[in-house]
């Protein structure tokens, strides 16, 4: 889903069943609109509109939630990587091509999912972006160490736990990509807003005050869904988790 056309989509409903409610004002029967009518209609979509607020701040909390637990396992990796770094510089000149790999196997990963070029796709699996297989060999590698006293042993442990854990975090990560807003839940919450804005229009005074309100609500409704979905694909779109850090991480590697 493309958070742009989803927002855009939801502020072109919103203020058009609101255009349309003070249309049909002008058309339906005064006594549709009578005393009765009208508390009766508020108070139904006074329920609806409760229901919305409390499901988009629902969903909103949720993606900001899943945005900052990415950007903190990206964090994490950025640590991970620096530690892992530092045990095989301990551990000596026989680690030097393994920590080679590692270096390759983060800019890899660095330029498939912050790609410099807006053209270029961003590749968010690790399966087919090989980075995965890249990872998984650095383990293979450390295993095939051949450590010549007790401090090159424990210092082989220390740095395979450290990639297992490298592959753990990689994993989590993969599996917050997944956008968790489902397209029925966008077409309830459409159907209840294009319902409530449709009453604003039809009980308010056909005046420029009143459509250019209704406008900015319209517009403020899409911008809302429109950040939720900009957060829940955290590595995509305009508000994307920073590779600073991990950046950064990539430099002390190569010093």
């Amino acid at each position: 889903m493309n958070p742009a056309i989803v927002g855009a989509l939801t502020f072109a409903l919103t203020f058009g069943a609101a255009l349309a409610g003070i249309w049909l004002r002008a058309r339906l029967p005064q006594h549709y609109l009578d005393g009765e009518s009208k508390d009766t209609i508020k108070v139904g979509v006074g329920f609806i509109a409760t229901m919305t607020a409390l499901v988009l701040g629902l969903v909103t909390a949720s993606a900001k939630n899943s945005f900052d637990a990415m950007d903190s396992a990206v964090k994490q990796t950025a640590m991970q990587v620096l530690a892992l770094d530092s045990t095989l510089r301990r551990y000596g000149a026989d680690s030097a091509p393994i920590r080679q790999h590692l270096q390759q196997a983060i800019e890899t990963r660095i330029h498939t999912v912050w790609p410099e070029s807006s053209s270029e796709p961003v590749e968010l699996d690790p399966t087919t972006s090989g980075v995965g297989s890249m990872v998984e060999g650095l383990a293979d590698e450390i295993r095939g160490l051949r450590p010549g006293n007790d401090l090159q042993r424990a210092l082989q442990s220390r740095a395979i736990e450290q990639t297992e854990m490298l592959l753990q975090t990689r994993w989590f990560v993969l599996g917050g990509t997944r956008q968790s807003v489902p397209m029925l839940f966008l077409v309830i919450l459409l159907f209840w807003l294009t319902i409530a804005f449709t009453s604003y229009g039809l009980f308010a005074p056909r005046n420029t005050m009143v459509i250019s309100v209704l406008f900015l609500c319209a517009l403020s409704v899409g911008s809302a869904l429109f950040l939720v979905l900009e957060m829940d694909g955290p590595f995509t779109g305009v508000l994307r988790v920073s590779p600073d850090l991990l950046q950064s991480a990539l430099a002390h590697l190569k010093q």
